[in-house]
């Protein structure tokens, strides 16, 4: 095993920024929001190093803000994917050997595939352990609820297609419903998976998955949430989507139906010096610990990026046992945060 490298994992503003800023120090919460979004859109604002990470006791790198919110990056591509790549400037300068994209940083540079010139530091979108992590979280929930219908919302992208191609591979449902708004994207995933003799259908309509045991959630269909009148009776959505696709209103509207937040991982010793990552440490989501894992590894080439191989799921999976005395686990089920028993039942801890 090689020895352990730097990592810097990307972040950014989200919808309020200045809720998200005071994260990282108080005061920049009583900035006016519309004061950010017009400095952050017209100022050349450098990248920020906002927290150190530190695993098993060790430092292991930092968190860098690219200064650029949601809307902005949607609005502005281009420019966000010059920022981002000042942001991994400043992260080499840091030392960084291995740079997580988190959030839109990987959406605007196509999963990395902008990025896979750079040959001065590594770059992953972290969307192999994510696909791993939710396999297992659905893959689990199916068991526990004796079911057998799993429909994957968000089936075409990134993490949606290699969670269908899992599913197919291990044969671990009765019938895999895709749903995506990409027809065409469609039908050809549709197709893949029929070669391999799984029961699969496809759907542009999301009220298609009523008739799934376990909705994985991986994408919002033109920007909705998902609503009541998606949900089959007694329905588990798995929501990995960030920002998330599911309401604490759908909870109370639709008592039989759970929510489960997807995609996050056990580091016990993950301490995240200085911010947050919107999880309490020793929680992180699954994109973040396949950056750890490679930087723990001394992983050196890129990995991740654009859609992942199911052999890169392997070898990422063979990196967190290799790990497992850290944790890189499945971590315990929560909904909004909140704890909950792993029962069928689904009740508040």
């Amino acid at each position: 095993m090689n020895h352990s490298s730097r990592l810097a994992f990307l972040v950014h503003p989200r919808a309020r920024l200045a809720e998200d800023l005071a994260r990282v120090a108080k005061p920049l919460g009583l900035v006016p929001e519309r004061l950010y979004d017009v400095a952050l859109r017209r100022l050349p604002v450098p990248p920020v190093t906002t927290a150190s990470v530190n695993i098993g006791g060790s430092h292991l790198g930092h968190v860098v803000v690219v200064p650029y919110g949601d809307r902005h990056m949607l609005a502005q591509p281009t420019e966000a994917r010059n920022r981002v790549a000042r942001a991994i400037d400043h992260a080499v300068g840091l030392g960084a050997s291995v740079v997580g994209l988190g959030a839109l940083t990987a959406s605007v540079t196509a999963g990395g595939v902008f990025l896979r010139n750079r040959t001065d530091v590594a770059v992953t979108n972290g969307n192999a352990f994510t696909a791993a992590i939710v396999h297992d979280q659905a893959r689990d929930l199916l068991a526990s609820t004796r079911a057998g219908r799993v429909a994957i919302v968000g089936a075409t992208g990134s993490v949606g297609s290699t969670v269908a191609k899992m599913f197919a591979r291990n044969r671990d449902a009765d019938e895999v419903i895709l749903v995506a708004g990409n027809e065409r994207r469609l039908d050809s995933l549709r197709c893949n998976l029929s070669a391999r003799g799984v029961a699969v259908r496809s759907s542009t309509d999301p009220h298609d998955a009523r008739s799934a045991d376990v909705v994985v959630l991986l994408a919002t269909l033109a920007g909705s949430v998902l609503e009541s009148q998606h949900l089959g009776e007694d329905a588990v959505v798995l929501d990995a989507t960030q920002p998330r696709g599911t309401t604490t209103e759908l909870v109370r509207t639709r008592p039989d139906v759970r929510i489960l937040d997807g995609g996050v991982v056990s580091i016990p010793s993950l301490e995240i010096r200085g911010g947050n990552l919107g999880l309490p440490d020793g929680r992180a989501y699954a994109c973040f610990a396949e950056t750890a894992l490679l930087a723990l590894s001394g992983h050196e080439s890129h990995f991740s990026m654009g859609i992942p191989h199911l052999e890169q799921v392997d070898y990422v999976r063979s990196l967190a046992r290799d790990h497992a005395h850290l944790g890189f686990t499945v971590a315990s089920p929560t909904s909004f945060g909140v704890p909950v028993r792993p029962e069928v039942d689904g009740a508040v801890a």
